[in-house]
């Protein structure tokens, strides 16, 4: 089989390209089993060397607002008043507890993200 670490660049690439090569394999066949094994080492780097950010809770939101098709006017149930909305998703004013409660359970954005600590615009005032 022939199959090692992935420790640079190149022998990621070069697994990459092997990966393509046996997408077709068949499931329990030498092929097969040499993609899976491949497979389980390109994630593993992966998961080493490119960590993703998470969004930030504004991100986020826009994020699942634009997957789902939501408009600002939309979102007046789960924040409230226009105002409030384009206050909060133009990062003027923070999430409570509350709308990350709405939010979490109304648009399936992870609590987790929605907690975490912002970057918010100053007023100016």
């Amino acid at each position: 089989m022939n199959i090692r670490p992935i420790k640079t660049d190149e022998d990621y690439q070069s697994a990459l390209a092997e990966i393509e090569r046996l997408m077709d394999a068949p499931l329990n066949s030498p092929m097969g089993d040499r993609l899976d094994v491949l497979t389980t080492l390109v994630e593993a780097y992966e998961e080493k060397n490119f960590t993703i950010e998470e969004p930030d809770p504004v991100e986020a939101i826009l994020h699942r607002m634009d997957a789902l098709g939501l408009s600002w006017e939309d979102m007046q149930n789960l924040i409230g008043a226009e105002i409030r909305i384009a206050d909060v998703l133009t990062r003027r004013e923070p999430l409570t507890i509350p709308v990350i409660r709405k939010i979490h359970q109304e648009l399936n954005v992870p609590a987790e993200i929605l907690i975490q600590p912002y970057h918010l615009e100053s007023s100016g005032i």
